[in-house]
């Protein structure tokens, strides 16, 4: 069984209202976007909402009984709310089987990117390669920290190519997929060995700012 866990707190502060307000035109916004996504995805079995905002609920209501609304305590939906203590609940409500976690501000995450990251997700479990699941961004370029440079050797090579370079990842926030079991005993939402699963171009794109928004709407509109 593959259920999905969407969070969507109220009282989003770097980008008010950023779950439900008009997105390129779209009413009910990215949460409507998100939830039509997810309904196309063929080896999606459950979709959890999990809110304490009422326009959300709203919004939901609009698909009817495809959609399971969970009403997230006050206390697990603030601005100072830990992760990890979000993550310890998930097993609270949702028992057993996969837990595929996203989020609204991944618009252009649809259906069959999800099919192919459970598809996947699921042959790693059965091959016993990897434990889990989680969307990254290939970071092949010159990276620094206040230290220099922190992924070649400029003793070696100023400016090497940057395909010669090793791969670093960033984790994007798209997709995470692990097992309610391994929610339980690692109380992470990811595994001792997850798969990173590379999403490219506008796909891994993520809303975060304002700016974001806007750039977001400015994509989706050119590509429908």
């Amino acid at each position: 069984m593959m259920t999905v866990f969407l969070p969507c707190r109220a009282g989003s502060e770097r980008v008010p209202n950023k779950n439900t307000k008009p997105f390129a035109e779209v009413e009910g916004g990215l949460l409507f976007l998100k939830i039509k996504q997810l309904l196309k995805a063929k080896l999606v079995d459950n979709i959890v909402v999990s809110t304490n905002d009422n326009e959300v609920k709203k919004i939901v209501e609009r698909f009817g009984d495809k959609i399971i609304v969970d009403n997230r305590p006050e206390h697990l939906a603030s601005s100072s709310t830990s992760t990890d203590d979000l993550i310890k609940y998930v097993p609270k409500i949702i028992k057993s089987g996969h837990v595929l976690w996203t989020h609204v501000t991944s618009p252009f995450l649809k259906s069959e990117h999800y099919d192919l990251a459970i598809k996947t997700y699921l042959k790693n479990l059965e091959e016993d390669t990897f434990d889990s699941l989680m969307s990254v961004n290939n970071l092949q370029t010159f990276l620094w920290d206040k230290n220099g440079s922190i992924n070649y050797d400029r003793n070696k090579e100023k400016w090497p190519r940057t395909q010669t370079l090793p791969k670093l990842y960033e984790i994007n926030s798209g997709i995470f997929i692990n097992s309610v079991s391994n929610y339980k005993v690692m109380l992470d939402r990811i595994g001792a060995k997850p798969f990173l699963f590379e999403t490219k171009g506008y796909t891994s794109f993520d809303i975060d700012w304002p700016d974001d928004f806007d750039m977001a709407e400015l994509i989706y509109k050119h590509n429908n």
